[in-house]
């Protein structure tokens, strides 16, 4: 889900696609009405909160000082120039950057924003001579601003850390030699290391002949897909029990998880209803609110008898801070994207804004069932041998020969079984893809594998293996079937309680299953 963007940049005119929920949109134009998202709230939030808000700091200082001297400790020397001097010097901090705003939004065409509202309230505040009124309003915007950034700093990092979880560094092979270099500074053509257990970073290509990825941080299914050579592989993938090597074929900042990270960051294409409204409305609120200040200042001269023009200036600059619609504007973009960034911090991914709204309609809950339901993790079910077999020495050597093997079921085999009997001896070893595997123990012959390995070998059995609900790992001995093993999932432990409670807001709860569970049912 994704890295913080170290400038603050106008995103005004980027298209931004998005990721998890459903059918694509038309995208609506940015400049539907007034824009505030042309303004990115991050506002450098990286860093400490003191260097953050240091800029208001100084300002509140310098301010609090000035009407100090104004009304508790008169100076002498604290009038004319210097006096508007300090309270210029007082505004700087925190007007300057909503100056370099109003100016670049008047360049961008649009002229009537907040921020040139802001400019127009507080400069005309310091024409009729009121200086602490000018650095206060400026003041009190620009620490809302910061705290919206943070807001929307936080919402990112939580997308961040939901999505983005690829290492930093990964060992590359030159001349044979694993050597540990930063992600991002490996280069197309470069060969991955990947050891058990590990991330992978980049998207690739398998070099070895096979090996099993959990991936789940891209697809949501815990079961693990098993690659073969020349398969592509994606960063976030985490491989099996082998080491297994990949060409680089992306850079770092092109994987499918850097893009699903951005889509989702950037999930402010897919408007809600409500958004798209109060921008056009905005668009059209906005120069009306300058009109009437205008107004205000200006047409009571008509009909005034003791009209004086400094007093309605200050009206027209009061009431052009109080109809600001910073706030309007703001609000309820805002109010969608924390929505979005507090969902992902709960595990839960947004396309848009659009989808927030859509959820609350939503009368049909399906839920996947591995990895959502269940753990995802597999374990032996149960042991079938039969009696003319004896069942230690089977599971002895099905243990040894599925050792052989990186396929997550074996895994769940041996942690069922346990440690591996070294005086088993195996000879011939050979795996059959798609079947399971063959090998030679004191001159007779092993199968491990589906019920198709046994059709192969012509090995017959008295079961029906479409009746057996969960996977089935099938064994033959000496030329006859021995028995069975099966493998699941197990179902969460919060499982019943969640279906509980969607039962009780009065959802429909649908899980897709097995047919083989169905009909077992």
């Amino acid at each position: 889900m994704i890295h913080q963007d170290k400038e603050v940049k106008s995103t005004k005119n980027k298209a931004k696609p998005s990721c998890c929920c459903s059918h694509d949109e038309p995208v609506h134009s940015e400049n539907d009405g007034h824009d505030h998202e042309g303004h990115d709230h991050e506002h450098n939030m990286e860093g400490s909160w003191f260097k953050l808000f240091l800029p208001s700091i100084i300002s509140f200082v310098l301010l609090l000082i000035g009407i100090g001297f104004d009304n508790y400790f008169p100076q002498d020397w604290f009038t004319g120039y210097v006096r508007i001097a300090w309270y210029a010097i007082a505004y700087l901090p925190v007007g300057l950057p909503v100056i370099r705003e109003a100016y670049e939004s008047i360049v961008k065409g649009d002229i009537f924003s907040e921020f040139f509202l802001m400019c127009i309230a507080t400069i005309g505040a310091f024409a009729i001579g009121e200086y602490p009124e000018g650095v206060a309003v400026m003041l009190f915007y620009t620490i809302g601003e910061t705290f919206q950034g943070m807001a929307v700093n936080r919402a990112k990092s939580s997308i961040k850390s939901l999505l983005d979880q690829r290492p930093d560094e990964v060992h590359i092979l030159e001349n044979n030699v694993a050597i540990k270099v930063k992600a991002k500074d490996v280069q197309i053509g470069a060969i991955i290391q990947l050891k058990a257990g590990e991330k992978l970073a980049l998207d690739g290509e398998l070099l070895s002949d096979s090996a099993s990825f959990n991936t789940a941080a891209l697809t949501g299914e815990s079961k693990p897909d098993t690659k073969k050579k020349g398969e592509t592989v994606l960063a976030g993938m985490i491989n099996g029990n082998t080491i297994a090597e990949v060409k680089v074929t992306t850079a770092y900042s092109d994987s499918k998880l850097s893009k699903i990270l951005e889509l989702v960051q950037n999930a402010t294409t897919k408007k809600a209803p409500a958004e798209l409204f109060i921008r056009k409305f905005a668009k059209i609120y906005t120069p009306i609110v300058v009109y009437l200040a205008i107004a205000i200042c200006l047409l009571p001269m008509l009909f005034v008898d003791n009209y004086v023009f400094t007093d309605w200036l200050y009206r027209a600059l009061v009431f052009l801070v109080i109809s600001c619609p910073c706030a309007l504007v703001i609000s309820i973009p805002l109010g969608y994207f924390g929505g979005i960034g507090a969902a992902s911090r709960n595990g839960i991914l947004f396309k848009g804004s659009n989808f927030l709204d859509s959820i609350s309609t939503i009368q049909n809950v399906v839920v996947d069932k591995t990895g959502t339901m269940t753990e995802g993790v597999f374990k032996v079910q149960e042991v079938i041998i039969k009696p003319e077999f004896d069942k230690d020495e089977i599971l002895k050597l099905v243990n040894a020969l599925e050792n052989r093997s990186t396929h997550p079921v074996a895994t769940a085999i041996h942690n069922h079984i346990g440690p591996i009997d070294s005086s088993v001896e195996l000879k011939e070893i050979e795996e059959i893809s798609g079947h399971g595997l063959k090998a030679i123990h004191n001159g007779k012959e092993l199968f491990v594998g589906n019920f198709k390995l046994l059709d192969k070998f012509s090995i017959s059995y008295d079961i029906d293996p479409s009746s057996i609900v969960y996977t089935t790992i099938a064994i033959a001995y000496e030329g006859k079937f021995a028995g069975y093993l099966t493998i699941a999932d197990e179902i969460k432990a919060d499982a019943k309680e969640t279906v509980s409670k969607l039962k009780s807001l009065g959802f429909c709860l649908i899980v897709p299953l097995n047919p083989k569970i169905i009909s077992s049912h």
